[in-house]
C-alpha cells in the first residue's frame, strides 16, 4: 500500500513537473507583457498591474492586425487543401492496390523529413516564376510542401484502419468512390481530419522561414515575421514588451483550438490503436 501510494504521488510530482516547464513560459510572457521600461529587467512572477500600452502599441506602430489575418487567412487555406487532397490521396494510398503505392507512401514520409533550408532555392525558383512572391498564394504553395506530406501519411494510416465491409456494401449499392470517400469515409474519419487538421494549422501559423523569405512588404507578412522584425526606435534596442505582448496575442488562438477540439485530438489520436 505505502509503495502504491508513494509511486502515485510520484507519478503526479512528475506530471506537474511536465505541466510547470510547458506552461511557465507562456506564463511569463503574459506576466511581461504588461511591463515596461526597466521593469522588464527585474524578475517577477506576479503581475504588478495590468497595463495595455504594449498591446495597444503592438497594433499602433505596425498592421499587426494585417498581419494576423494573412496568417488566418494563410493557415486556414493550407488546412483545406491539406484535407482535400490528403483524403484523396489517402483513399488511393490506403484502399486501392496498384504498382509503387508502398515507395510512393514511403517517399511522402521522406519528404516531410527534409529540412525547411533544403527545398528553399528551388521553391524560390518556383513562386518567382509564377509571380507568386510577395503574395499570400505564395506562402500557401509554400506550406503545402510542408503539410501535405505528413497529413497523406496519417490519414493513410487512418484510411486502413477503416472496415472493408462499408466499402463493398456501399459498390453494391452503386456509390461510387467519390461518394463512398466524402458521405461515408469522412464523418467516420472526423477525428482523425481534426487531428491532422490543427497539427496542419499550427505548421502554418508558425511557419518563420517560408515568410520570411517569400514576403517583402509589411502588409504582406504573417505574424512570427512581424514579431521577429519588431525593433525599438533606434534600430537596436528591442521592445521585449512589445514582443512578449504579441506573442500572447498569436498564441492564444492556438490555446484556443486545442482546448475547442481537445476530445477529438485525444480521439484521432487512439484510433485505430486497439483493432477488434
Amino acid at each position: 500500500m505505502v509503495r502504491r501510494l508513494l509511486g502515485r504521488l510520484g507519478l503526479w510530482l512528475l506530471v506537474a513537473a511536465i505541466v510547470v516547464f510547458a506552461v511557465f513560459p507562456f506564463y511569463y510572457a503574459i506576466v511581461t507583457s504588461f511591463r515596461s521600461g526597466s521593469e522588464l529587467f527585474t524578475v517577477a512572477y506576479l503581475p504588478d498591474r495590468l497595463d495595455f500600452d504594449n498591446y495597444a502599441a503592438v497594433f499602433r506602430n505596425q498592421p499587426f492586425g494585417r498581419n494576423i489575418l494573412n496568417s488566418i487567412a494563410v493557415a486556414a487555406v493550407v488546412v483545406a487543401l491539406s484535407l482535400f487532397l490528403g483524403f484523396t490521396a489517402a483513399y488511393a494510398l490506403g484502399r486501392i492496390r496498384f504498382r509503387g503505392r508502398s515507395p510512393l507512401l514511403l517517399a511522402c514520409l521522406a519528404v516531410s523529413m527534409f529540412p525547411h533550408v533544403a527545398v528553399l532555392s528551388g521553391l524560390f525558383e518556383l513562386i518567382r516564376t509564377l509571380g507568386l512572391y510577395n503574395t499570400l498564394p505564395g506562402l500557401v504553395l509554400a506550406n503545402l510542401v510542408l503539410t501535405l506530406p505528413f497529413t497523406v501519411w496519417m490519414l493513410t494510416t487512418f484510411m486502413r484502419e477503416l472496415p472493408r465491409e462499408l466499402e463493398e456494401a456501399a459498390l453494391v449499392d452503386g456509390a461510387t468512390p467519390w461518394v463512398i470517400l466524402w458521405r461515408i469515409f469522412l464523418p467516420m474519419m472526423a477525428p482523425a481530419a481534426v487531428t491532422t487538421g490543427l497539427l496542419a494549422f499550427v505548421v502554418a501559423w508558425n511557419e518563420f522561414l517560408f515568410a520570411l523569405t517569400f514576403t517583402l512588404s509589411n502588409e504582406m507578412r504573417t505574424v512570427p515575421v512581424a514579431i521577429a522584425l519588431m525593433s525599438g526606435a533606434t534600430g537596436y534596442e528591442l521592445p521585449w514588451g512589445n514582443i512578449m505582448a504579441a506573442s500572447v496575442v498569436v498564441t492564444v488562438p492556438i490555446v484556443l483550438l486545442v482546448l475547442v477540439f481537445q476530445r477529438r485530438i485525444v480521439a484521432g489520436l487512439t484510433a485505430g490503436a486497439v483493432k477488434g
